[in-house]
């Protein structure tokens, strides 16, 4: 291996403030500091960089892929944005963006930026590669969007546009500031530019159900590289993941809305008759991924001799029963206690080598041809041939629990509405 690094390689990223969860959650939050790949001063007022850019435009009123009138009929309403802006947050004199004030108006297309580009730059590394935009036939950069009057957040041919809610009050709050929103529709990006879409246009429920839980879990492993969500996931739970799991207290505990979604119970026999929403139908898959998630840094914590193996087999003993957090919490406040540094390492190993088994994996899919055994099947194949099969029986242990493998959803009882991928425009190519 060349171990030599480059002049460029050495440069510092671009620095941005990031609120590593909604700002809205808890009063007084601040962001956290972060660096993104670009060097610094090769981002330039926008925020604007070699693949995306961020603007927030005035007097736009219709979303992009609506359809518009055209001189040739109909036709799909894309970027790029050929009106005013209201003017760009600019670099400092280092490059940075960390000088603008989350009070600004121009914080909020900083944060847009920051958010994506971060999200990116850490599933290119699990990747290995620079990841394409499965748009770049028409378009060489996402073009990031601050649309108010939108009560959503889609990502689609060239364009991430995020709007906010009015639902907690009277007060708004866009969903640019949050980064569990922005770096799930990154999922989606990524997901279309590696899977790619059906090659007839149509595709099975589990395709769709596969899309949400991929996005989620790009969405939880990039928030799991903020030091502040790690260290309170572990300070709240004392090391003891599966507080969040199958209990109560998990809401109160987490949010983060990534972590809540992927701890669940739900199992596939549910949906065996059939589904109305690839939301609901993504979290038998969602819950096996987390549940792999921790089973594997329960064994990277026994590597590290932070907890010993008895331990394990006692939390495997008793998973999913009443009983497992009455036992295991007292086991867990005591061996936090005595070396919490430990337990983050072993966090950030089963973090990391997650995010790289899935990346393997997903470059194995079809889109055609997409079930959620065969999730399972790569993931096998791609621990084999990183470790030989030691967490065979991790990975397929959790999918049995939720029943992948066991049987397979029905059709589609109703159909698609506005949450739908089916129906949205993150699905809609221009012809």
């Amino acid at each position: 291996m060349d171990w030599s690094v480059t002049a460029e390689e050495e440069m510092p990223g671009t620095r941005f403030l990031l609120y590593p969860q909604s700002p809205f959650l808890e009063p007084g939050m601040k962001p956290e500091m972060v660096e993104i790949s670009a060097p610094q001063g090769s981002i330039g007022p926008g925020p604007s960089g070699p693949r995306m850019y961020a603007m927030n435009p005035i007097g736009k009123t219709t979303p992009y892929g609506a359809m518009i009138p055209g001189p040739d009929g109909p036709q799909m309403y894309l970027p790029a944005w050929d009106g005013y802006i209201l003017p760009p947050p600019e670099p400092d004199e280092f490059g940075n963006f960390i000088h603008i004030d989350p009070s600004d108006p121009a914080f909020e297309a900083a944060h847009l930026f920051g958010s994506a580009h971060f999200t990116m730059d850490v599933w290119e590394g699990y990747f290995g590669r620079p990841i394409p935009w499965h748009f770049e036939q028409d378009f060489d950069r996402l073009e990031l969007s601050l649309l108010p009057s939108l009560d959503n957040a889609h990502i689609g041919w060239g364009f991430l546009e995020t709007g906010g809610t009015t639902e907690h009050g009277e007060e708004y709050r866009p969903y640019s500031l949050n980064f569990d929103v922005v770096a799930h529709e990154i999922g989606h990006a990524i997901i279309y530019s590696v899977i790619g879409l059906p090659s007839d246009g149509d595709a099975t429920g589990e395709y769709y159900g596969f899309h949400e839980s991929a996005a989620d879990m790009v969405a939880l492993l990039a928030s799991l590289h903020f030091g502040s969500v790690v260290e309170d996931l572990l300070r709240n739970t004392r090391g003891n993941l599966y507080t969040y799991n199958r209990l109560s207290r998990f809401a109160e505990l987490s949010q983060n809305a990534q972590i809540r979604i992927a701890a669940n119970d739900r199992v596939l026999s549910e949906f065996s008759h059939g589904w109305s929403s690839e939301h609901a139908l993504s979290e038998p898959l969602t819950g096996a991924m987390f549940d792999i998630l921790v089973d594997i840094y329960h064994e990277r914590l026994v590597a590290h001799d932070v907890i010993d193996p008895e331990m394990e087999d006692l939390s495997d003993e008793l998973e999913g029963t009443p009983e497992y957090n009455e036992i295991m919490q007292d086991l867990f406040d005591e061996h936090y206690a005595e070396n919490p540094e430990g337990f983050r390492i072993a966090l950030v190993e089963a973090r990391d080598l997650l995010g790289s088994y899935l990346a393997d994996a997903w470059e194995m899919l079809d889109a055609d041809m997409l079930s959620y055994f065969g999730v399972e099947r790569a993931l096998l194949v791609v621990d084999q041939e990183i470790t030989g099969g030691a967490f065979r029986r991790i990975i397929e242990g959790n999918f049995r629990m939720r029943e992948i493998g066991l049987t397979r959803p029905g059709p589609r009882l109703s159909k698609p509405d506005g949450t739908s991928h089916a129906s949205s425009v993150r699905t809609l190519k221009p012809e």
